[in-house]
């Protein structure tokens, strides 16, 4: 027998409660206790009838108390198949008994079930343990999702051979336990790949701790690294765990590592060395187990060079050495990201998701990106605030990095005057260009010594050249290029 008893109204967030015994009397008594409290209460008397209710995803259930006492299948065995299974191990579950042993209480607990009471039962104990079962369970759901949704926005995208060369570094070094210094120019995801690496690897559910190593004052980037004891230093009016300590077990990532000071370049060697750290204003010598991911946008070597950065630390570090490519060698990708960016913008702001028309994404190709991935999600972003239904050209702000100069230089607006069939313009000396010529007929040679070494297959070459298929064919068709000539 199944039976759903309904309270009266409810909300959409009224919990529901699975009461499973053979006796009507005790189903009765927790329907009455339990819905009292706002509860919705489904009744069972045999645990196959309970696990059909709980398999059920049009009837879900947030907790279940179990008999232990049950004809057929007893609430034991009931408990070990739902937290077996995966779809229902999180479910939380109470057993009760009227003739439990200490030996079937600890058997209950450690086969996961929340909670567990002798008959007859204690209504007051019975509703604090229902409550928070239900809290407990809805909150480790919600840092579930916050977790998935987190990871979620440090997802790297692309499909570019240069991304997709990163997501093959990633992976082969992910599993161990090097060091790796990543590389590359401001904006292009170094710390992305920081939080890649440490969610692929035996690390990922310790500590992950990021350290702005540029935003932190020169005098006090020791004791934000190791720690300090009370009464190290004016201010010191506690013993602080440092970085190290608080990512023991986990990863340590070091942004901009290039910027840290010579005194704590050599702490972090000899952390990285022996695993161990002292704290400001101590001898206490501790041992951490830290893995360190170090990212740069400068030229170690040449910091190792001009004395500013230790060859010895730089050895250690680039063990595995990761570059991350500027967006301009990913053209292809940028599509894709506009995409990403548009539907997590209007999804976190509570907008109707916005399309984007395709002109805009040849448009997004063209432009410098200096400020790479960073620049170009600002620009959606901002694009998105602007546009009404879909994101257009107009939405786009204007290119900060093109000058007029620039624009006008461009085949599409009409060959100059340079190009085959017109002669230089007049008050030019003979045998001298102007800079538009010039940057024109080195464009031109440039792209038809492309097209010869790919044997003319535009679509690579587009890809090369950093630019959009049909825009490649503009300039073919304005500088009078023809295969063969």
């Amino acid at each position: 027998m199944v039976e759903a008893t309904d309270p009266g109204p409810l909300t959409l967030t009224s919990p529901t409660v699975l009461v499973v015994d053979d006796e009507k009397n005790i189903r009765r008594t927790l329907e009455m206790v339990l819905s009292g409290e706002g509860y919705r209460v489904l009744e069972a008397e045999r645990a196959e009838q309970a696990l059909d209710i709980i398999s059920n995803p049009e009837q879900p259930v947030d907790i279940a108390i179990f008999d232990l006492k049950l004809p057929g299948m007893s609430g034991l065995e009931a408990l070990e198949r739902i937290k077996t299974d995966e779809a229902t191990r999180e479910l939380p579950v109470i057993v009760v008994s009227g003739h439990a042993t200490v030996h079937d209480a600890v058997s209950a607990i450690k086969l996961g079930a929340s909670d567990f009471f002798e008959k007859p039962l204690n209504r007051e104990r019975i509703v604090v343990s229902v409550h928070n079962s239900v809290r407990t369970a809805r909150l480790s759901r919600t840092v579930e999702q916050l977790r998935a949704e987190l990871q979620a926005r440090y997802e790297m995208i692309g499909t570019s051979p240069p991304i997709q060369r990163l997501f093959q570094d990633i992976d082969k070094v992910a599993p161990t336990k090097a060091s790796v210094l990543i590389t590359g120019e401001s904006g292009t995801g170094k710390e992305l790949v920081s939080r890649a690496i440490h969610r692929l690897s035996p690390r990922k559910d310790a500590p992950f701790v990021k350290v702005n190593c540029a935003a932190i004052p020169r005098e006090l980037i020791e004791s934000e690294l190791f720690g300090h004891e009370r009464g190290s230093f004016t201010g010191a009016h506690g013993r602080k765990r440092g970085f190290f300590e608080q990512a023991h077990g986990g990863t340590l990532f070091l942004d901009e590592i290039g910027d840290m000071d010579l005194t704590a370049q050599a702490k972090v060697l000899r952390a990285l060395q022996n695993g161990e750290i002292v704290r400001v204003g101590s001898e206490h010598v501790i041992h951490v187990d830290v893995r360190v991911l170090a990212a740069t946008n400068k030229d170690l070597a040449r910091a190792v060079a001009a004395g500013t950065f230790r060859e010895d630390l730089l050895f250690r570090l680039d063990v595995f050495p990761i570059r991350v490519p500027a967006l301009r060698e990913r053209p292809m990708d940028i599509p894709v990201l506009a995409d990403a960016f548009t539907a997590a913008f209007c999804q976190d702001n509570g907008l109707k998701p916005k399309a984007i028309d395709r002109g805009v994404y040849e448009a997004l190709i063209q432009r410098k990106w200096p400020g790479n991935v960073r620049e170009l999600k600002n620009v959606v972003e901002r694009a998105a605030i602007l546009s009404d239904d879909a994101i257009t050209i107009a939405d786009l702000p204007e290119d900060p990095h093109t000058s007029p100069f620039e624009e006008d230089a461009d085949p599409a607006h009409g060959p100059s005057p340079l190009l085959p069939g017109h002669t230089l313009p007049s008050g030019t000396a003979p045998g001298r260009l102007t800079l538009r010529e010039y940057r024109e007929a080195t464009e031109r040679s440039y792209i038809i010594e492309t097209l010869k070494e790919l044997d003319w297959n535009i679509s690579r070459a587009a890809v090369i050249l950093g630019v959009e298929r049909t825009n490649l064919h503009k300039k073919i068709r304005a500088y009078g290029i023809k295969r063969g000539g």
